[in-house]
């Protein structure tokens, strides 16, 4: 399809929808622009670079507007890049605050890490699987989560290191391969291992950026040369929407905010297998 002014627009438009959502509930920019886009006639490799392109720039934006409005704390008490990091290494480690780096920083960085495995791992793996497999599991997998959400409402889960990692590799694998079927799983992931609701749309938003840095470095150095046409596009429309998203998530109750992810959560998984199936 021909880039033209007009489409651009539209594309920029849809961008702004997807984005505030997905700032908002840590969920449906690429699980929704993918899709959008595939049917406006673009390749794939079209669309998956572009969405990694503009997740990288939105994510980084919306965990700091998220830290900004006191969602979230993302500060560490040092400024020590090895003393950060290693912190990470200290799996055990439930306090708030641990070498002055605060839990939200670490959980984001343990996800953003994990995305290197997954991350690679897919785009490897993209090239042989068959695509309604693919579908088909990242489909499934996203209503079970949601279903899970649901029915443990009025749970409230002891916070795990294991489940944070098992997951974050399991959505880094996703978003590499489809460029959506991310946010879902560790915003959901996040929940059932025990973070909180508004950190885990804000950890999310974060170490998106960090999964998608790895995902465009993976192609690029595959692909040599990538189209990036669309990423201005949704770059300009997603930004619009990260201060919105991040104020509404400070007005939301907690225990509503559950319940909306969990509902998302299932809504964006059948849409998924809808599509798989009727497509």
């Amino acid at each position: 399809m021909e880039l033209t002014l007009t489409v651009g627009l539209v594309i920029a438009a849809l961008a702004l929808v997807a984005e505030y959502m997905d700032s908002t509930l840590g969920m449906g920019y690429g699980t929704t622009l993918t899709p959008i886009l595939l049917l406006m006639g673009y390749e794939p490799l079209q669309i998956v670079p572009a969405i990694l392109v503009s997740e990288l720039i939105t994510g980084l934006l919306a965990g700091f507007t998220h830290h900004y409005v006191g969602n979230v704390d993302f500060r560490p008490k040092t400024m020590n890049v090895v003393t950060i990091f290693r912190s990470i290494k200290l799996m055990g480690a439930r306090e708030s605050f641990v070498k002055g780096v605060p839990l939200a920083l670490r959980v984001a960085l343990l996800i953003g890490a994990c995305s290197i495995v997954g991350s690679v791992a897919a785009i490897f793996v993209a090239l042989s699987i068959p695509k309604f497999y693919l579908n088909l599991y990242i489909g499934v997998l996203i209503l079970v989560i949601g279903f899970v959400i649901i029915l443990t409402l009025k749970k409230e889960f002891r916070f795990s290191w294991k489940r944070t990692m098992a997951l974050a590799l399991v959505a880094s694998f996703n978003k590499g391969m489809s460029g959506g079927g991310y946010g879902p799983v560790v915003t959901g992931g996040q929940i059932l291992a025990g973070v909180q609701e508004k950190n885990a749309v804000a950890i999310t938003s974060l170490a998106e950026a960090l999964t998608c840095a790895v995902g465009i470095s993976g192609y690029f150095i595959l692909q040599k040369t990538l189209d990036l046409q669309l990423a201005p596009f949704l770059v300009a429309g997603a930004i619009i929407s990260v201060p919105f998203s991040a104020l509404t998530v400070r007005e939301i109750n907690l225990r509503h905010m559950r319940l909306i992810i969990g509902i998302s959560t299932i809504v964006l998984g059948v849409m998924a297998l809808v599509k798989l199936f009727m497509g």
